[in-house]
């Protein structure tokens, strides 16, 4: 503000009248400012006291569930992908955006207070020219005498809340994606290195073979099967390192590298991450409580019963006060010493008479608008119950499934080993040998390939219970209305 506005409150003239409203203006908008909205659950639904498969209801750490992998590679690549992959800046740009909202939402319940200056020359005909000179102060306020601006804000507080929730989810989403992904890649190169293991014990039987066809002790038949294994084998060894290089490009874009940047650092194979065989469950209703994507519907709960008040507050008067204080003077420097005051008050209120039903049907529609937001939430709600009892009966049931592989893969083993040595021996035909070499593939594929499931179960089992995120800080905290909530 201008030193010389400043000036028009120490003139005595201005002691009283205009002046006086001015700062009754203030004073009223300075207990105008709302509470923060506080959301409360409003669906009922039936949350069972336990998981159905749950051997443990003691609540775990899941803010960094990856690093029980042990894992540090994993854990790295989840770290990076939370700081720097853009789905995450755009998720944290909305956050900013709508707690900007919120601020401006509030800004509007205090008075407003312009000042203004303008400076006039004019001249009519022969008439010597004219100077005037103006200096101002407008300040104009609309009570929230039924609660329409404070709600207003309560639903833009939500709305920010929502938006927390849902960065929330994104991290939580971006956390699973990483992990899923590098357990995907450590599956296919396992089972690559499965692929060249037996391809190389698959060559050293068509060699026998070939000895043996040379010698007259087998046919050129064998030596054909025997050929025609090893290309099967080698045949799928391409489409694995295509998958592993889809692997490993997925890997950097989610970290927000491009598809190359990490080709060599994930280059060489490593076993299949697995996580502790116990884990430590949360109750139910604990679980949705900590899920992200709960939260954001609560908030919108919130946001959507705040919008109905805003219509309904919209269906009574509205009242405003606005005054204005200003300085008229010839010359710019009359401004501070003999200016001709110009004060004025004024007071308003409008009253809705007849707009063709359009506030009744706002009403209407925002009213619709809460039920929807309640449905969604009791859906999410349910989904969430549904992801987490899924992912215990995956679980559960990989494990059982992997004990029994690991037992079928060694004895394929120890059978494709003997098949050979009896082989070589003139004992038994080539058709056992082929037969226990494609066993043994099979089984220890099944093995990386369960392994790799039981990995992914664990880590959809985490993000179904809520974790891979913190709560960020609010940046503007709105003020706490003395007045109460209407």
């Amino acid at each position: 503000m201008p030193p010389h506005a400043l000036s028009l409150f120490h003139r005595p003239r201005l002691r009283h009248g205009a002046a006086a409203c001015l700062l009754a203006l203030a004073t009223l908008g300075s207990q105008a400012a709302p509470a923060t909205p506080d959301t409360q659950p409003l669906a009922a639904l039936p949350i069972p006291s336990s998981w159905s498969q749950a051997s443990s209801t003691t609540p775990g750490n899941l803010a960094q569930w990856w690093d029980t992998f042990n894992d540090a590679q994993l854990s790295a690549l989840v770290t990076q992908a939370l700081q720097a992959n853009p789905s995450l800046r755009k998720a944290e740009a909305a956050l900013q955006q709508a707690r900007a909202l919120r601020d401006a939402k509030q800004g509007a319940l205090l008075p407003s207070l312009n000042a203004s200056g303008s400076g006039q020359r004019s001249q009519t005909n022969e008439q010597p020219a004219t100077n005037v000179f103006k200096a101002g102060l407008d300040a104009s306020w609309e009570p929230d005498l039924f609660g329409g601006k404070r709600q207003a804000l309560n639903a833009t507080e939500a709305d920010a809340q929502a938006q927390q929730a849902t960065l929330a989810d994104a991290q939580v989403s971006m956390a699973a994606e990483v992990a899923l992904a590098y357990l995907q890649l450590r599956g296919q190169q396992s089972q690559l290195a499965i692929a060249q293991t037996n391809l190389a014990s698959q060559q050293e039987t068509l060699q026998l073979t070939d000895w043996r066809a040379q010698a007259g002790l087998t046919t050129s038949l064998e030596v054909e099967q025997a050929r025609t294994a090893v290309e099967q084998t080698r045949a799928e060894i391409p489409t694995l390192q295509a998958s592993i290089a889809a692997s490993q490009h997925s890997l950097a874009v989610l970290t927000g590298q491009a598809p190359t940047a990490l080709v060599e650092q994930l280059g060489t194979a490593a076993p299949i991450p697995s996580a502790p065989t116990q884990l430590a469950l949360a109750f139910p209703a604990d679980t949705l409580r900590q899920r992200p994507d709960v939260r954001a519907e609560e908030a919108r709960i919130a946001a959507a019963l705040a919008r109905v008040q805003v219509a309904d507050a919209a269906r009574y008067p509205t009242f405003s006060i606005g005054g204005s204080l200003g300085l008229s003077a010839l010359t710019l420097a009359g401004l501070t010493n003999g200016a001709s005051v110009l004060s004025s008050l004024l007071a308003s209120v409008s009253l809705p008479v007849f707009d063709g039903g359009a506030t009744a049907a706002t009403l209407r529609a925002q009213e619709a608008a809460l039920v929807q937001a309640q449905a969604s939430y009791q859906s999410t709600v349910l989904t969430a119950l549904q992801e987490v009892e899924d992912a215990l009966a995956a679980l559960r049931g990989h494990r059982a499934r992997l004990q029994h592989l690991q037992s079928a893969a060694t004895a394929a083993e120890l059978a494709a080993l003997l098949a050979q040595q009896r082989y070589a021996s003139g004992l038994i035909d080539f058709q056992t040998v082929l037969s226990t070499q494609r066993t043994l593939l099979s089984a220890q594929n099944s093995v990386a390939s369960t392994l790799t499931d039981l990995g992914t179960d664990h880590v959809r089992l985490y993000k179904a219970l809520g974790g891979g995120w913190q709560a960020a800080p609010a940046t503007t905290t709105p003020p706490t209305s003395s007045a109460g909530q209407p």
